[in-house]
């Protein structure tokens, strides 16, 4: 592998207009996002100076995810998901004005404001699962780890810019200016959906799971979720994420961390998040290296351990700079371990029932990360913050072996071959009979 090859696969922005338009238009909308949460922040801060309102704004922002989001995997197996994400795009957009609007009246109720933060979630749950199948269907088999790669990056440099971007912005223009700079973004978006083709569901004999009898099942959302348990990469590929996150999630011990060790100077508690951002990023452009790899199985086990361990690793470390090294090895893995799950859990899924299987994927990914801070929470008050880290972060390692050894289909994981002579996306329609786990372009990405 040559050295170009190890740096992010930009092949699919080269060769598919259509993910290019959806990688910049998701890109703004994420950087919108960073900064219109920012501004929520402050001011719910403003308005009651209370730690306890502060905390609401995740509750608001958590509770129509988890709900919603199921709810939003059976309508993308169930209408076009291109209408559904240009619905729930434009829900986000009305929103956003009305962030603007209570910005720019003077609002004094944080209730009003906490309701529109979480209406505009309710909406992002209710299309996040449809906008997760984009990428296969944009992309041939072999550039989909790729394209969720270079949608990784965005995201990461997002988190490094946008709370910058934000205190400029409202420093000098205050909230109205960033609530509008969110409603512009998601415009960008909106536009870039519009511009998709369109993305019905494929009913082919190749979205018939295995031991159905031959029967289809297109109605109840708990007959999409089954298929889960009936192929072993997929539950193992989800079960491995969950563990990770649900057993080693080290936010919440940050604080208590660098109060015991690092004095309590604010400046140590920003490094230990930016750590984790910059092991992101910098796995993101050096993501060639495992994007092109085809035991995407294989590599998200072997990325998931590594997190545990290198967050086991932060729960020793005495010297900062050991320490801020450890979240930079953990944010790499993590970023790698998003990255092919992802890309498994969509090519492993028959298109009929990605939309419910990506709403399995998403709630995992909401909720496993708020469970395991609290997991991280009680277990640091019941012991300690070092021990709450290495308890977790080796016992999530050692979980993640566990399924590892026994699910064999994961480890032997491989991304399904492309076709010789794939249909262009525009060519995609609900008859077509190329199997939905090998669909793309013509063109080399």
């Amino acid at each position: 592998m040559t050295w170009r090859e190890r740096l992010i696969d930009v092949r699919p922005l080269r060769g598919s207009r259509p993910f290019r338009d959806l990688w910049i238009g998701s890109s703004l909308s994420s950087l919108g996002r960073q900064i219109a949460g920012v501004a929520v922040l402050l001011q719910v801060w403003e308005l009651t100076r209370s730690p306890l309102w502060t905390g609401a704004i995740g509750l608001a922002t958590a509770v129509p995810l988890l709900v919603l989001g199921l709810v939003g995997g059976s309508l993308a197996d169930a209408v076009d998901r291109r209408t559904l994400v240009r619905a729930t795009t434009a829900g986000q957009i009305l929103l956003a004005v009305g962030l603007v609007a209570q910005a720019a009246a003077g609002n004094r109720s944080v209730l009003l404001l906490l309701a529109l933060v979480a209406a505009q979630s309710g909406c992002a749950a209710l299309g996040a699962p449809a906008k997760r199948t984009f990428p296969v269907r944009l992309l041939p088999a072999d550039q989909v780890a790729a394209g969720l790669a270079l949608q990784n990056v965005a995201f990461q440099a997002s988190m490094l810019l946008g709370p910058a971007l934000a205190g400029l912005v409202l420093a000098r223009w205050h909230y109205p200016a960033a609530y509008a700079f969110q409603a512009l973004a998601a415009v960008a978006s909106l536009v870039a959906v519009v511009r998709l083709p369109p993305m019905a569901v494929l009913r082919t004999g190749d979205d018939q799971p295995s031991g159905y009898g031959g029967r289809r099942e297109h109605g109840p959302a708990r007959e999409g979720r089954r298929i889960i348990f009936r192929r072993p990469a997929l539950w193992g590929s989800l079960a491995t994420d969950l563990a990770a996150t649900l057993l080693a999630m080290p936010i919440a011990l940050f604080p208590l961390i660098n109060e015991i060790r690092f004095e309590g100077a604010p400046q140590t508690l920003g490094l230990f998040l930016s750590a984790i951002a910059v092991g992101g990023l910098g796995a993101g452009l050096l993501s060639g290296t495992v994007t092109r790899l085809r035991r995407g199985g294989l590599v998200q086990l072997l990325a998931a351990t590594v997190w545990g361990l290198a967050l086991a690793g932060f729960g020793l470390a005495g010297p900062l700079w050991l320490a801020l090294g450890c979240l930079v090895l953990a944010g790499a893995a993590d970023t790698v371990s998003v990255v092919t799950r992802g890309a498994l859990v969509q090519l492993e899924t028959p298109d009929l029932y990605r939309g419910r299987v990506s709403s399995v994927e998403h709630v995992i990914g909401v909720a496993g990360p708020e469970a395991g801070n609290f997991r991280g929470g009680l277990l640091a008050s019941l012991t300690s913050a070092p021990v709450a880290l290495v308890v977790g972060g080796l016992g999530a390692a050692l979980a993640v072996v566990a399924i590892g050894l026994v699910n064999r289909p994961l480890r032997d994981y491989r991304t399904p071959p492309v076709p010789e002579n794939p249909l262009p996306p525009e060519a995609t329609t609900p008859v077509q009979t190329t199997s939905a786990r090998t669909e793309g372009t013509s063109e080399p990405r």
